[in-house]
């Protein structure tokens, strides 16, 4: 099939997928306003909101934080939903090939993910000290993605290994977890020694170090990428064998 008739599917389909999310209110509220309240009640009032440093920091940690809300509930609970559909059983039989159908997958999480991010960002603009210099910013958006790959296999294994029901409870179950566990809501100074060695094989912590670390200048831990790396082929392993167990289950 031509490169056009591609790029015209993948448009359908992300605007097919992105509709059908934004018409579940409160599914667009949990990935998308969560992390900025969390910002709203949790920094803005703290005294080190007034640190520069400190409020990058908590900025960044948020920022992985809605990255990993999309990636859970998006990927993991949306594709489960998807899949119980008859509509995604008949558009997986065309002979179109799978590629525009998760290609738009892919471009839906990332306009969600935007879509958290951009509260999140004018909120520690006005109402904190945090600032990022244009310098910067390439090597954060760079960072998040980074961060957002294992995330994202991790939804994606979910999704297509699991029902709907047993995809949301799994992705409410680690949700919390991967975030209190990752640094994402009180910096990883703060734990005690034991949680502290617990958090560094976590794959959010090394998002987290990895993205505060573009954001801040600060130095990156010497596990980060080498956690990022392992959790990124494993979970990428399962995310493959999870769709080609589904692909051959139900329509070979």
């Amino acid at each position: 099939m031509s490169t056009p008739t591609n790029v015209r599917l993948t448009g359908l389909h992300t605007r097919y997928q992105f509709t059908e999310t934004v018409r579940i209110p409160i599914a667009v509220i949990g990935t998308t306003l969560f992390p900025s309240l969390s910002l709203l009640f949790f920094v803005v009032p703290q005294p080190f909101a007034q640190d520069p440093g400190a409020a990058t920091a908590a900025t960044a940690q948020l920022a992985v934080f809605a990255v990993m809300s999309v990636c859970l509930f998006t990927y993991g609970v949306g594709v489960a939903e998807d899949r119980a559909l008859p509509w995604d059983g008949y558009t997986r039989t065309l002979p179109v090939g799978p590629l525009p159908r998760l290609t738009g997958r892919l471009l839906n999480g990332l306009a969600f993910a935007v879509l958290g991010l951009v509260p999140l960002v004018l909120i520690s603009w006005l109402l904190t000290e945090a600032t990022l210099p244009p310098s910067r910013l390439a090597l954060t958006a760079g960072a998040l993605i980074a961060a957002g790959v294992p995330l994202f296999a991790l939804g994606i294994s979910i999704g297509y290994s699991l029902s709907t029901k047993a995809a949301l409870a799994v992705a409410q179950s680690l949700l919390l977890p991967l975030a209190f566990g990752g640094g994402l809501f009180m910096p990883p100074e703060t734990f005690p020694a034991w949680l502290d060695a617990i958090s560094t094989w976590l794959p959010t912590r090394a998002g987290r170090d990895l993205v505060v670390a573009a954001t801040t200048g600060a130095d990156l831990p010497g596990t980060a990428l080498l956690m990022l790396g392992g959790w990124t082929v494993l979970t990428g392993s399962l995310a493959v064998w999870a769709y080609r167990r589904d692909e051959g289950r139900r329509y070979q």
